[in-house]
């Protein structure tokens, strides 16, 4: 959960996730009235989910991220899938 929502450029961050091999899928969402937001992300197994979280960690250093105060989720909670819907 993001109080407010960033709106800084974060593309690096995900391209960087976007070649981890088991990342299914991530959003960002945000509500237009608060500015609140929402990320989430489905990832095939728990090796997934910790590499994606290495690879952000990896890039944010070479890009020198963390060397200015940036905005960090309020809270951030791990869900394992209980059931699936898939559609055509």
């Amino acid at each position: 959960m993001w109080e407010p929502m960033p709106m800084d450029d974060r593309d690096p961050l995900m391209d960087a996730v976007k070649a981890v091999p088991g990342v299914v899928a991530g959003y960002h969402l945000v509500d237009p009235e608060t500015g609140n937001g929402l990320s989430f992300s489905i990832f095939e197994d728990a090796e997934a989910m910790a590499a994606a979280g290495r690879a952000i960690a990896q890039r944010a250093e070479e890009l020198g991220w963390h060397d200015q105060p940036r905005p960090f989720p309020t809270s951030v909670t791990t869900y394992e899938v209980m059931r699936q819907i898939i559609t055509p």
